[in-house]
């Protein structure tokens, strides 16, 4: 059953076996397995629901304003600012992504069991979690058909330059290319947990609570009983009745801003001084290709191709085209002549972004009005890896035939042949000069055996807390250099089914 603001006409008190704070790829994950494995369980959601009919629009704008978190306006501070972009729905970041799906590389896997003493997260480990995930929400490669133009042209450069390409894995079925992902999928192709984990669960005998924002996790002593919240009119903003959930476990999916600062406002006892740090983002630096050649990039799959010839380097480049009113703001220009100028060149452009596996860190604090507010810091190692990668998309473009690159910097906005790629180093660039943004936050509750140095144990509890748990991105403990989709719900399950196993001592 669901439940939203419409429907709840008086204050919740509620009791079940576990309460999940958040419904995306960590937490339909966690409550789906537990429902099905007997216990009762309560999904708390902050956004809306919205099913697939909902996603039949092109009001890209209204949909910003219902699907993301404050219109996908917010910023990590620093220099530079990073923007974010949060999913706050039913479903969560899998209902607005692009729906990749790569397993956590074997190097990241290593450090977490080398350098985080986590040595049970192996690959062979981990292989049944991947594979339970995998077949849930039918984790394929991009069927030709599917492939839009945009993305051969990135293919058809780098193979050029003799670059290695790799054909994405995606949450799909019977995909038919409508690229609006970041929308909402208004064919129910995308298996996001939407159409996939929480039908599941509610077929298990969950409920779900709507609009509701949690407000505090309820801590006595040691151990967690559940939460307090309220439910909020999404279009008024207006509170409308309390929540209060009692419950044996507690597990916090709000992602790596929204779970920390919850965390941080509940008081939990944190010896390591770990919590909301480790804030880690995978900058993506923009790069957009204007050709001769007609693109309708618009026409195919999100992303059907990666270059994955820089991987080790920290750097992976991909293609998103996206609606005209988001593409615009990638761009140096304003004013009629810009609208004049957007309606000649929508259709012949190739826009790209270079993921960056970062070092670099910030952190989330809890910020006057009830908000949560990150910080970030770009250091110098990531910021020439951030050169790089646009230097090097800008090649891939020109060899498959630009006439013009767009890029990322305040005070060099274009250049119009491959010789000039050198200006990307020869205008001693700052920090403070590139322009990037994310929709992978991660590591601000990060898991490991010592409590002087995590928040969390390796099964996702925290350590002075028990029966309170996360599963989501907060629990990484470093940049993973892939989207991140397929990790979160592979460490979820894994949560879910250490939660299911051992719950009898949450009963005592």
């Amino acid at each position: 059953m669901i439940y939203t603001h419409q429907n709840i006409t008086k204050n919740i008190d509620e009791s079940c076996d576990v309460c999940v704070v958040g419904s995306g790829a960590g937490g339909a994950v966690v409550a789906k397995e537990l429902a099905e494995a007997g216990l009762s369980v309560i999904i708390l959601e902050e956004g809306s629901h919205y099913t697939t009919e909902d996603f039949r629009t092109t009001d890209t704008i209204d949909s910003i304003i219902k699907l993301y978190r404050d219109g996908a306006s917010t910023v990590a501070f620093g220099k530079p600012n990073v923007m974010l972009a949060e999913g706050r729905c039913v479903g969560g970041s899998t209902t607005i992504n692009g729906g990749m799906c790569w397993r956590t590389p074997e190097k990241i896997l290593k450090r977490w069991q080398w350098e985080k003493g986590l040595p049970d997260l192996t690959p062979k480990k981990m292989d049944f979690f991947f594979e339970r995930v995998e077949e849930m929400i039918g984790v394929s490669p991009v069927l030709p058909e599917a492939r839009n133009q945009d993305a051969e042209i990135l293919k058809r450069g780098a193979e050029k330059l003799g670059y290695r390409v790799k054909a994405n894995l995606r949450a799909s079925r019977a995909c038919v290319g409508t690229n609006q992902c970041v929308t909402g999928c208004p064919t129910g192709g995308k298996q996001s947990t939407l159409v996939t984990y929480i039908p599941a669960f509610l077929k298990a005998g969950g409920i779900i609570f709507t609009n509701c924002r949690v407000k505090k996790v309820r801590i006595s002593g040691s151990r967690a009983h559940g939460v307090k919240g309220i439910i909020i009119d999404p279009t008024t903003k207006q509170k409308k009745f309390k929540v209060k959930i009692r419950s044996k476990v507690t597990v916090i999916c709000g992602g790596a801003i929204q779970t920390p600062f919850l965390l941080k406002r509940s008081h939990l006892p944190d010896d390591s001084k770990m919590l909301g740090r480790n804030l880690m983002l995978h900058p993506n630096t923009k790069v957009i290709g204007l050709f001769d050649e007609p693109v309708y990039g618009w026409k195919g799959v999100n992303q059907a191709y990666q270059v994955t010839e820089f991987f080790d380097e920290g750097i992976i480049m991909g293609v998103n085209f996206l609606p005209p009113g988001i593409l615009s703001l990638a761009f140096p220009f304003y004013g009629p002549g810009f609208l004049e100028m957007m309606k000649e060149i929508y259709n012949h452009c190739v826009a790209g972004a270079a993921l960056i596996e970062d070092t670099s860190s910030g952190q989330v604090h809890c910020a006057p009005f009830d908000q949560a507010l990150a910080t970030y810091r770009l250091n110098q190692a990531d910021f020439n890896k951030a050169l790089r990668a646009v230097a090097l998309l800008s090649e891939i473009y020109f060899a498959a035939g630009a006439r013009t690159v767009f890029l990322p910097f305040a005070p060099l906005h274009q250049i119009n042949t491959i010789d000039e790629i050198r200006k990307i180093y020869e205008y001693k660039l700052k920090p403070v000069d590139l322009e990037l943004m994310t929709v992978h936050m991660m590591g601000t509750c990060q898991m490991g055996t010592n409590p002087q140095k995590s928040v969390i144990n390796p099964y996702g509890e925290c350590h002075r807390v028990k029966g309170l748990y996360v599963a989501d991105a907060s629990v990484f403990p470093t940049s993973i250099g892939v989207n991140p989709q397929l990790t979160i719900m592979a460490l979820a399950t894994r949560t879910a089914f250490h939660i299911a196993e051992n719950f009898a001592k949450y009963t005592q």
